[in-house]
């Protein structure tokens, strides 16, 4: 199973950026995604996660309003919708597969990692 993010890049505050997830040697329609991110010096943190079908959702309380996870499971892909980017959201995102179908926020739910995707936002 890999899976590959993508749409990282060097943003100014306020601004916006699309990260997307494609999953390949597995279909993850049956089984939720989620996007965590590790900040230099930091722990990795729970940002989102989607239940296998979209029905259910989760959000850290620091991007809720703000980030908008989806998935498109025809394209075995998980978007992360980044608006109103702040200088704490800089961060190496990373994309995950999770265990069960079920929306989860520890990171012990999932089983698969991708390799990150590096998000700067400028101050």
């Amino acid at each position: 199973v890999q899976l590959q993010a993508s749409g990282g890049g060097l943003v100014q505050a306020g601004g916006s950026l699309r990260l997307s997830c494609a999953a390949s040697g597995l279909t993850v329609s049956n089984y939720a995604m989620g996007w965590f991110r590790q900040a230099p010096g930091k722990e990795r943190e729970f940002v989102a996660a989607i239940s296998w079908g979209g029905a259910s959702t989760f959000y850290v309380d620091s991007v809720k309003g703000r980030f908008t996870i989806s998935r498109d499971n025809a394209k075995n892909t998980v978007y992360l919708q980044m608006n109103s980017l702040k200088p704490e959201d800089t961060a190496v995102y990373y994309c995950a597969k999770g265990r069960n179908m079920r929306a989860r926020t520890d990171s012990d739910e999932y089983n698969y990692w991708g390799q990150g995707t590096l998000v700067t936002v400028s101050s």
